[in-house]
């Protein structure tokens, strides 16, 4: 699938060239919570070599359980639009919600569970965990959905 997205402004956007596959997970850690304004956050996971982006942005970085993670927002909006981090070298985690086609997305994983809303009802059928999984515990979901 082609993705493309921006910020609310218009004054970044973004595109892939080829076709992508998609991992989307839902966070629902307390950084996530505040950052997002809501009850979690919807990420995917993608190639940084996939897209091509134009437009200008800030960085905000910071240092956390000794990986430095990046986060860029537009320069115009402050729209956050992808994080990079050193857990996960050459991956964006892309914001969802900044894509133009998002709604046939859905989380195929949520993290941090134990900080969930307790209004909220998750789907049995989809991977939980209460923090962080590891790295090959979360591959291996995030693989099988997108076969």
């Amino acid at each position: 699938m082609k993705l493309a997205g921006g910020c609310r402004c218009g004054a970044v956007s973004y595109r892939s060239d080829s076709d992508v596959q998609v991992a989307v997970y839902a966070c629902h850690c307390q950084f996530c919570q505040t950052w997002s304004g809501s009850s979690f956050a919807l990420h995917a996971l993608l190639s940084s070599e996939a897209f091509v982006l134009q437009g200008p942005t800030v960085e905000y970085a910071y240092e956390d359980q000794g990986h430095t993670s990046r986060h860029h927002l537009c320069a115009t909006c402050h729209t956050r639009l992808y994080n990079t981090t050193t857990a996960a070298p050459g991956l964006w985690v892309l914001r969802v919600g900044t894509l133009e086609e998002r709604s046939s997305l859905s989380p195929m994983a949520h993290i941090w569970v134990k900080h969930k809303q307790p209004w909220l009802r998750l789907p049995d059928n989809i991977a939980t965990w209460p923090e962080n999984p590891t790295p090959e515990e979360f591959g291996a979901v995030l693989n099988a959905g997108q076969s």
